[in-house]
């Protein structure tokens, strides 16, 4: 991906001038739990301005980059990002474990992030993922591999998510999902076993084992451990 990135990187550079402040990778891939044609290269991109003429500027590399298949980048100002920290505890947290300066200097890399809406925002989330998940079963539930789609992508999801549940506990997160998502069951105790099952059907294609009964007998239990989390979390505000 190396060519990839600095080709955009250099389209960034025409395109935003010496107001490009910094380009980071964070997420699976700077984390090493990259999963080819299944994950994305999350990017952030800080401006030191940002006006409408900036942004209706990025629309050529931004087009090109996602031609390519790869979500478009978040985009804040360097002032922004000393500010929006107490907003999005859990991005900022994820960001800061696990990143990669592409371009510029690490704008990351001081900034000051408060735990208050920790808890709220993480169990927020999860509920949210939750909902998802029971709508998104409707569609998905006619064939085993839509629910096999449903589960692997959707995991990874949560499992970020599971890292602020950590964190809510205080506890320092492993950096890889899999790792974090075993550590989450552990401390909450509760049946990760879905989890691993998932984990291997997104990264050694085991699904062929699968019929329609053990797919969706999996996704059961997947949601169970899920709600379960969600409980968890939401004792805390309790207690």
């Amino acid at each position: 991906m190396r060519h990839q990135f600095d080709a955009f990187i250099d389209d960034l550079r025409t395109t935003h001038g010496r107001n490009l402040a910094s380009v980071i990778l964070y997420g699976s891939a700077a984390a090493g739990d990259f999963v080819r044609m299944q994950s994305d290269y999350n990017l952030l991109i800080a401006l030191h301005r940002m006006t409408p003429k900036d942004l209706r500027a990025a629309q050529a590399p931004m087009r090109e980059w996602n031609k390519m298949g790869h979500p478009v980048p978040v985009y804040f100002t360097v002032s922004e990002l000393k500010n929006a920290a107490d907003v999005f505890p859990i991005e900022f947290h994820q960001m800061e474990s696990a990143r990669s300066v592409l371009y510029g200097t690490d704008v990351l890399a001081n900034i000051n992030i408060s735990d208050e809406f920790l808890r709220h925002q993480t169990e927020y989330e999860l509920r949210s993922k939750l909902l998802q998940l029971r709508r998104h079963y409707i569609p998905a539930s006619v064939s085993v591999e839509g629910l096999i789609g449903l589960m692997t992508e959707s995991l990874t999801s949560f499992a970020a998510l599971f890292r602020a549940v950590l964190l809510v506990h205080g506890l320092e997160p492993p950096v890889t999902k899999r790792e974090i998502a075993a550590a989450t069951a552990k401390q909450l105790k509760i049946d990760g076993g879905s989890f691993e099952k998932i984990f291997d059907i997104r990264e050694n294609n085991a699904s062929k084992t699968l019929d329609e009964t053990s797919v969706n007998h999996l996704f059961g239990d997947y949601m169970e451990q899920i709600e379960n989390v969600i409980e968890a979390v939401d004792k805390l505000r309790k207690s």
